[in-house]
């Protein structure tokens, strides 16, 4: 009798704390039409993971068991029909998804199915372990910039710059000519400084100190601290709801969603590749640990990323 092939991936059991995670054992995906099935090299862990786990979700939790992770990288080792521009062999890196499969499947497991326009080529040299930390990140970070849509040159304060969002939105601000105004947690203002950032700003300072800037982007988000600091009729994006700002001072408030979008991914990917874009890694973990690196995340304090590999 033929025996199912099987994997292992981690599963939220119940809403809950970090314990509700389990490694468990699932038949092997099968890719369908315009996807391809990635061995797992690395999966990155995120606060949305967070969210999914303790049932915080925008449209409402997820019935568990499921499977979290957004961010993957990885080996193609089959391809559904219709895909022609990936083959077996080929390293790539790529994002789930989420708000579209909630949880089926996530990324934290050995082997994903994952549709190729969320994936692009890993350059030659780049860990993976690193590529991991890219997609979700740097495209909600591309995506911030795409919103505001600047004619040219303007000063833009980004918070959290510490973080994997705001790192990556100080960075492209910088680098596409914009004065970047970012805040940096305690003992963590070198690195904000090194990603082109002309101000530094102290986590614990008053935003408003700092403005009026034509720009904020809200990558925390922190929501009402940073309306003082944007000017009448500027703009705050952030990367979930906050409360409405004074309507007296005509601010356009936007919440950014990832798209998929294979060019810019490919092109973030590349710029970590030859140092001209920076992210971190502050630990990796095997996939059967899934449950310590939330508590590490729960805990807070990390500089980086926590990646799980196999």
């Amino acid at each position: 009798m033929h025996e199912e092939a099987s994997m292992r991936s981690i599963a939220v059991t119940a809403a809950g704390g970090p314990e509700v995670l389990r490694v468990v054992e699932q038949p092997d995906p099968v890719p369908a039409p315009g996807q391809v099935l990635v061995r797992v090299r690395a999966a990155c862990v995120n606060p949305a993971d967070v969210a999914a786990r303790v049932g915080r979700l925008p449209g409402g939790p997820v019935p568990p068991p499921f499977t979290p992770g957004w961010d993957i990288a990885g080996e193609v080792v089959a391809a559904g029909d219709d895909v022609t521009d990936l083959s077996v062999g080929d390293l790539v890196a790529g994002m789930i998804p989420w708000f579209l499969t909630r949880g089926t499947p996530g990324g934290y497991a050995e082997l994903v199915a994952a549709g190729t326009d969320w994936l692009a080529p890993v350059p030659p040299g780049l860990d993976p372990v690193v590529a991991a930390t890219v997609p979700l990140n740097g495209l909600t970070a591309h995506r911030m910039l795409e919103i505001v849509d600047l004619p040219g040159p303007t000063e833009i304060l980004v918070t959290g710059g510490s973080g994997g969002v705001g790192g990556f939105a100080a960075q492209l601000a910088a680098q596409a000519g914009h004065t970047v105004l970012a805040q940096a947690t305690h003992e963590d203002e070198a690195w904000v400084r090194g990603l082109g950032v002309r101000t530094v700003i102290p986590r614990s300072a008053d935003l408003a100190g700092y403005g009026p800037v034509p720009v904020v982007l809200d990558a925390v988000p922190v929501g009402d601290p940073a309306g003082p600091a944007v000017a009448a009729g500027g703009t705050v994006v952030t990367t979930r709801p906050t409360p409405p700002l004074d309507p007296a001072k005509r601010v356009r408030q936007e919440v950014v969603l990832v798209q998929t979008n294979r060019q810019a991914l490919g092109d973030l990917l590349k710029a970590v590749a030859n140092g001209t874009l920076r992210t971190r890694v502050a630990a990796t973990l095997p996939l059967a640990e899934a449950a310590e690196a939330h508590r590490r995340l729960d805990r807070g304090g990390l500089r980086g990323k926590i990646v799980l590999t196999p």
